[in-house]
């Protein structure tokens, strides 16, 4: 069953063309990979899904419903999350608390969440729900026991980790990983990967935006490849380890190999 799907995408900034009618889909239950070299607008592509960025033409359809240019609180109210290239936590905030945040927009708006500040010096049942909440979160992570810590003081594995519980606390059906991997050691990179065939497992769509080869073709059941905005490929990890366009558009038109 299609989850999301782009119809003919575009993104065109200044006459630049960031985009060019793009036909993107994701399957319900299923990990997606999208990549490509850098500039492909892999991003943009992300960005114009779920409501940071307006496409100049085309429609973005979730669930059945015409999201195209919805903010991006009413797309992630209606069950899209994500996380961002440049980790985006409140590194001020405890841990716990990054994750109570996230899971506050599940139903709310940021006018509030604001208003839940006042809640939690007001209400200690309310406080103490959001709590137990964030810690089943931390649990699906092994933070827990680094619940109290500042946010920022986390190694950079942990903080990638800690997004992604913040981002799945508003209980989302598709989870967008912008570049998870980045950053990160191969120890590191095989405790994600563990992550995100936990998350699938738990019903939770993905698609992931990533450079480390060996995780994009030993997680994804299916794989979409940009090239100067364009879509290029769409297949298995096989097919598109040996597609002549997307080896020429990574490796040049004189490379004889595949992807690996």
């Amino acid at each position: 069953m299609i989850l999301l799907e782009t119809n003919n995408l575009t993104r065109a900034y200044d006459g630049v063309i960031a985009v060019n009618k793009v036909n993107f889909i994701v399957e319900e239950g299923l990990i997606t990979g999208l990549i490509g070299p850098n500039g492909a607008g892999k991003t943009t592509l992300f960005n114009n899904m779920t409501g940071l960025d307006t496409p100049t033409e085309g429609k973005v359809f979730f669930d059945n419903k015409d999201i195209t240019g919805r903010p991006a609180n009413v797309i992630n109210r209606l069950g899209i999350s994500r996380t961002f290239q440049n980790i985006r936590l409140f590194k001020d905030l405890s841990v716990i608390e990054n994750v109570m945040v996230g899971r506050h927009f599940k139903g709310h708006n940021i006018g509030g969440f604001l208003g839940a500040i006042n809640s939690f010096l007001n209400s200690r049942s309310e406080e103490r729900k959001l709590y137990n909440q964030a810690r089943e979160y931390l649990n699906i992570f092994n933070l827990d026991s680094v619940k109290n810590e500042k946010a920022g003081s986390l190694p950079y594995g942990l903080q990638r980790e800690l997004e992604i519980a913040r981002a799945l606390a508003s209980e989302p059906k598709l989870l967008f990983l912008d570049e998870p991997a980045a950053g990160m050691n191969p120890q590191e990179t095989d405790i994600l990967m563990s992550i995100i065939r936990k998350i699938r497992d738990m019903k939770i769509s993905v698609v992931l935006i990533e450079h480390d080869m060996k995780l994009i073709m030993n997680i994804c059941d299916s794989i979409t490849v940009l090239n100067y905005g364009e879509k290029i490929a769409h297949g298995t990890a096989l097919e598109i380890q040996n597609n002549p366009a997307v080896i020429e558009a990574y490796l040049g038109k004189d490379y004889s190999g595949g992807i690996h």
